[in-house]
């Protein structure tokens, strides 16, 4: 907090309010533009006398590097200035904080909301990647929330940058100890791999709730990073295969075994190609429109490979969708969409080549759909049972048994059946249903008044 004494520079366009943040030879205040809009942005003040040769190139090429360069996941440089005593760099404000605070706030970061930052990020650096810029200083401190809720994540702080070929390599001592790669803090020549580095020890924080070399002093954090042995990932919380694997090789000690910059962004944990974005739901809505047309006409198999592509760009669109009832009509025709693909499946994968020709009947479906489930087939099969005693006109007891006997484990069943496709045949299996094809357990036992059930008072 500021003391009593404290006021902040004076600029003719902007009102200065409260500090964000210091470092060595800045601090970062929020402030309002003096114009109508009172557009809000973050204020960089460097102090002009605390700066040294190097601090001078690094601010020099700081500015030379934002001011080129535009990326929704890179903060803004909107404008700089100066004054006699002061160097001013204008900036996106990011109302989010820093992704150091929002995981100290939760104490660790669910796998799935991890992904989404490391998608994030791996589009920022994706992005210098391609215009041979390596940050060197990769941290959660550096890296800002454009918003507390929903938040985009916003690369910042590009005070150690270099305009570096994967080819180049470099010796000066750059970044933050805890997130830096041994070959840095060894003083070995290093290169553009270094950034990987600090992703995997970003990753490894964001999961596992601290950095893997947490230490008491630089002198022990300096052996552990030192020391030969690899770095090993704890047993909880539990982790896919992918994000396991991204991390070990992203915690390679030896640069030359480390994942590549290419290897990273095709990785399958990073899988950029589904990224959140304007444009995910666009590309899902195409998916589904040709995925229809070929149900529509037979080809069950396209049909399902179509609907599956375009599930996995709903998944990042609502992610990406902040309005609420947007966002909410979007998930209920996702659940129609996961319900056909679910039929689709089973029709394709089945043995039973006549269900594609049948029109796909429920009961047929169900029992398809039930393979995996000894007690449901067995359930299923007292009920065909019953059917079958019906139409052939033996002993109506014997049925009558037969269909109380699968509807008493069908319901069973039902109770535990988790939502998907399967449970709503097995829900219409059960159910009366008047008027069907298929007359349904409950609405045969009703038939032959067995079974008495309350009719609902329409209102």
């Amino acid at each position: 907090m500021a003391g009593a004494g404290w006021a902040p520079p004076r600029l003719d366009e902007f009102i200065l309010t409260e500090p964000l943040g210091s470092g060595t030879y800045a601090t970062v205040y929020k402030a309002y533009r003096k114009r109508d809009t009172r557009e809000v942005v973050a204020i960089k003040c460097v102090n002009k006398r605390s700066l040294n040769r190097a601090s001078v190139e690094n601010l020099l090429t700081e500015i030379e590097i934002l001011k080129t360069i535009r990326h929704p996941n890179i903060v803004e440089l909107k404008d700089f200035q100066w004054d006699g005593d002061h160097i001013y760099l204008i900036m996106e404000f990011c109302a989010g904080g820093d992704l150091s605070h929002f995981i100290r706030m939760r104490r660790m970061l669910p796998e799935k909301v991890a992904r989404v930052f490391l998608q994030q990020l791996a589009c920022a650096l994706k992005f210098l990647h391609d215009h041979n810029i390596s940050h060197l200083d990769l941290k959660p401190q550096n890296i800002l929330l454009s918003a507390p809720e929903n938040p985009q994540l916003k690369l910042a702080d590009f005070g150690f940058a270099q305009y570096m070929s994967p080819w180049d390599e470099k010796h000066v001592l750059r970044g933050s100890p805890l997130y830096m790669a041994p070959e840095m803090v060894c003083q070995q020549h290093y290169d553009a791999r270094a950034d990987l580095w600090s992703v995997g020890v970003i990753l490894y924080e964001a999961i596992f709730g601290k950095p893997p070399f947490a230490s008491r002093s630089f002198a022990e954090l300096e052996e552990k990073i030192r020391s030969d042995r690899a770095v090993e990932l704890p047993s909880r919380p539990q982790l896919s295969l992918e994000c396991r694997d991204l991390l070990g090789q992203l915690l390679e000690r030896d640069p030359r075994k480390r994942i590549s910059f290419e290897c990273f962004f095709a990785h399958p944990f990073v899988d950029m190609e589904h990224i959140p974005g304007p444009e995910s739901l666009g590309k899902a809505t195409d998916l589904v429109v040709e995925a229809v047309r070929k149900d529509q006409e037979g080809d069950a198999k396209a049909a399902f490979s179509l609907y599956r592509k375009a599930l996995e760009y709903f998944v990042p669109a609502l992610h990406y969708e902040s309005d609420a009832r947007r966002k909410e009509a979007i998930r209920a025709k996702v659940r129609q969409y996961i319900s056909r693909a679910e039929e689709l499946k089973v029709l394709v994968t089945s043995s039973n080549k006549n269900l594609l020709e049948k029109g796909n009947p429920a009961r047929e479906l169900l029992k398809e759909m039930a393979k995996d489930k000894p007690r449901l087939c067995a359930a299923l099969e007292v009920a065909s049972a019953a059917i079958t005693k019906e139409e052939e006109g033996r002993d109506d007891s014997e049925a009558l048994e037969l269909y109380q006997q699968s509807l008493g484990e069908l319901l069973l069943l039902l109770a535990a059946e988790p939502a998907g496709r399967r449970r709503e045949l097995l829900h219409a299996e059960v159910s009366a249903s008047p008027g069907t094809p298929e007359l349904s357990l409950v609405a045969w036992l009703q038939r032959h008044c067995v079974l008495s059930l309350p009719t609902r008072s329409r209102p």
